[in-house]
């Protein structure tokens, strides 16, 4: 054990997060105890732990003399990835956070270790699946390296796609164009666009072909070259489908795909192309699979806590399904296929 005295410095305060919360993760996390004194911070624990703290508050004041000031919440985000991982460092996640923001309207910055890895993930590889459950940032975080990659020439268009299937709703003919009927299927994607872009620059591009929406059932024959391409929703498409768009992939182009096989619209949630790719893609080269859970929700704090009980739910009701020989994917009793069968009348 040893101990370490770190002075007080002006502005250093926040750091300490609102009631100490963030004092706290440092203890919890990290194995040190932290007492404030009046004129300096205590810290006592083991050489590697204590040297850990004595980081953050470096870096910390170095962030708060270059003027980044980082509000409670997502400061508090950020100690949660750094006292995870050794390798990491709360200036070092805020820099690459403004590189990867670089020309939007904020910057990038993994709220948690499994989003950490998603983000280089994408970086490093040319085709990425992020599977988890809903607020995990899977799309916000797709979107945003798309729109990075795009300012930093590294492609030359956005091409946004995702199947259109509803959620256990049948909304009929929609009237209006091609585009007027992709849209609402779309939202998400554009919500994540104008919060990166000014909306205006988001139509202009849209106009131009820059970012392309392109509707899933459209795309067989196509080959996309230099394009920056995200999938969402991938739960609902077909096996047909999805091997379709999978092979849609040119020349100096990325893809992510993302969906949470917790909620399969299609009628037979066994047939989902996500779930195939699962199993088939499973150790080829090239291909990287990012899994999120439900700590990484990074919506309202009651977002975590609904998946979680649903979760626990959806245990408590499974029975098995079958993928191969060797392995199986637990289905709930009543899947829609089975419910729809019940509901139906006799002829």
């Amino acid at each position: 054990m040893v101990k370490a005295s770190l002075p007080l410095t002006p502005g250093i305060e926040p750091l300490y997060g609102t009631r100490d919360e963030n004092l706290r993760l440092m203890e919890d996390s990290l194995g040190v105890q932290i007492d404030l004194r009046s004129d300096a911070v205590k810290v006592m624990g083991e050489p590697e732990a204590v040297a850990r703290v004595e980081s953050i508050f470096s870096d910390f004041e170095s962030l708060r003399r270059s003027g980044v000031h980082p509000h409670n919440g997502e400061l508090n985000a950020l100690l949660k990835v750094v006292v995870t991982d050794p390798s990491v460092t709360l200036r070092g996640l805020i820099e690459s956070g403004k590189q990867r923001g670089a020309g939007t309207k904020r910057s990038v910055q993994p709220r948690t270790a499994n989003q950490r890895k998603y983000l280089e993930s994408i970086e490093g590889h040319d085709m990425v699946f992020g599977l988890g459950p809903a607020g995990t940032g899977k799309t916000y975080l797709a979107v945003a390296m798309g729109v990075n990659a795009l300012l930093a020439k590294k492609v030359s268009r956005i091409i946004l796609v995702r199947p259109a299937v509803e959620a256990g709703e049948r909304l009929g003919f929609l009237p209006g164009s091609l585009q007027e009927k992709v849209d609402p299927y779309m939202r998400p994607l554009y919500d994540a666009l104008y919060d990166l872009i000014d909306p205006a620059k988001v139509d202009r591009m849209l106009e131009s072909g820059v970012i392309e929406i392109a509707p899933l059932a459209f795309m067989r024959g196509r080959t996309l070259n230099e394009a920056f391409i995200i999938m969402d929703e991938a739960q609902n498409t077909t096996n047909e489908q999805m091997k379709m768009f999978l092979t849609r992939l040119g020349n100096g182009s990325k893809a992510v795909i993302t969906g949470d096989l917790t909620q399969i619209d299609l009628p037979n949630p066994r047939k989902s192309g996500l779930l195939e790719a699962l199993r088939v893609l499973e150790g080829v080269e090239g291909v990287r699979f990012c899994h999120f859970e439900d700590v990484d929700v990074v919506r309202h704090q009651l977002v975590q806590r609904i998946v979680q009980a649903y979760d626990r739910h959806t245990r408590a009701e499974q029975t098995p399904l079958t993928l191969d020989n060797e392995s199986t994917l637990t289905m709930p009793v009543g899947s829609a296929n089975e419910s729809r069968s019940q509901r139906s009348k006799p002829q």
